[in-house]
């Protein structure tokens, strides 16, 4: 079956199981849980600044940051990067130790602090070369207005707050079986949908040499 990119290159998705025979998106209820968990996260990346470019820049010239293009990692614990910044990722994930951190909780921590530190690929590493069939219509994942409207129609009587999925989204915003917690979930019964990240193979779309 043919593996498509949606939003950002990195994470690969079975045609099957997010469209339609008309190319349209499933409902959420009737996409795998991984899949569905990835493109809800998608959906808060595909607009938000390279990290790198974020760490050499910051707040005060944020506009500065080029776009993301590509991400690594798992939902939660991703980098996101421009083409530019790709291959210093490349060169720490294979030559700088950071393949140790698969599966772990300060994978994308260990990149940032390395790079912040001054680590780089050297110049001329050649990274990886991907090949894009039809970039322009390279397919967008429903913004996260529409997926938070999605949930609370397909899964009635639950609360589920993308937010949870954010880019700021860390330890403390998740519980540790996974739930989202936010102050308005506190006040009230309704508890949000579990998300089970245990079986995700965390190791299966990292590049190899």
């Amino acid at each position: 079956m043919a593996k498509v990119s949606v939003g950002l290159r990195g994470w690969r998705f079975e045609e099957s199981e997010i469209f339609t025979d008309e190319g349209e998106f499933k409902p959420l209820d009737e996409i795998p849980e991984d899949p569905r968990q990835r493109l809800l996260r998608l959906s808060l990346l595909v607009e938000k600044p390279c990290q790198a470019c974020y760490l050499v820049h910051g707040d005060e010239n944020i506009e500065r940051c080029r776009q993301a293009t590509i991400v690594y990692g798992e939902p939660l614990n991703e980098v996101v990067l421009c083409d530019q910044h790709e291959a210093d990722f490349l060169y720490w994930f294979r030559e700088a130790g950071g393949r140790e951190f698969v599966g772990d909780e300060l994978f994308r921590d260990e990149f940032q602090e390395w790079f912040a530190d001054g680590g780089r690929a050297p110049d001329g590493y050649g990274g990886m070369e991907h090949v894009e069939t039809d970039p322009e219509n390279m397919p967008s994942p429903p913004d996260a207005q529409e997926l938070q409207d999605r949930l609370n129609e397909e899964f009635e009587g639950e609360r589920i707050d993308l937010r949870a999925y954010g880019p700021d989204a860390d330890e403390a915003d998740v519980g540790g079986d996974g739930d989202a917690e936010t102050e308005a979930d506190a006040d009230d019964e309704d508890e949000p949908e579990e998300l089970d990240l245990d079986g995700v193979d965390l190791g299966r779309e990292y590049p190899r040499k």
